[in-house]
């Protein structure tokens, strides 16, 4: 039951962040996206990673808020993850550029065993990576490291759809 209330206190964000009218000073939806990847959780093998994303940019910024999800499956442990990380690029968003970031996160861990084998944890994200412009998408590498009470690291890559005029 935790888990559905914490999924429907995030999807009730978003939407509320997504719904209210922008003004140009704000930071206005700017696109959607979708990742993929390895990740290497404590305790647990390695898996692959997949999740999703908004980007909220104000108009001319490097600064970008992303509220996402993602999820993760391996030796009887998945973890979902829905989390906020706050990202900056050190080039215009045209050229391929670096871009570093922090957020937070929790992580609704789930044991295929019988018993009490749930577990939720706040989680701080660091990552790094490059992304890669083209003229209908944004396509990025990313390094991320997740401390929390079960530590991850991972390196994945998606693509960010623009949404809006930003």
């Amino acid at each position: 039951m935790k888990r559905l209330t914490a999924v429907a206190a995030v999807i009730l964000a978003f939407v509320a962040f997504t719904a209210s009218p922008t003004p140009a000073h704000a930071f206005g939806l700017s696109g959607i996206g979708a990742r993929v990847g390895g990740v290497d959780p404590e305790g647990a093998g390695s898996s692959v990673l997949v999740g999703g994303h908004l980007e909220f940019e104000k108009s001319g910024s490097r600064l970008h808020l992303q509220p996402g999800v993602m999820y993760w499956s391996s030796d009887g442990l998945s973890d979902f993850n829905p989390n906020f990380d706050v990202m900056y690029h050190f080039a215009r968003s045209s050229e391929v550029s670096p871009y570093v970031g922090a957020g937070a996160g929790l992580h609704f861990y789930s044991f295929d065993v019988p018993g009490p084998n749930n577990n939720t944890d706040l989680g701080a994200n660091l990552f790094g990576g490059v992304l890669l412009p083209s003229n209908s998408m944004r396509m990025f590498i990313e390094g991320r490291y997740v401390a929390s009470d079960r530590s991850q690291a991972s390196i994945n890559g998606g693509v960010t759809l623009p949404f809006g005029h930003h």
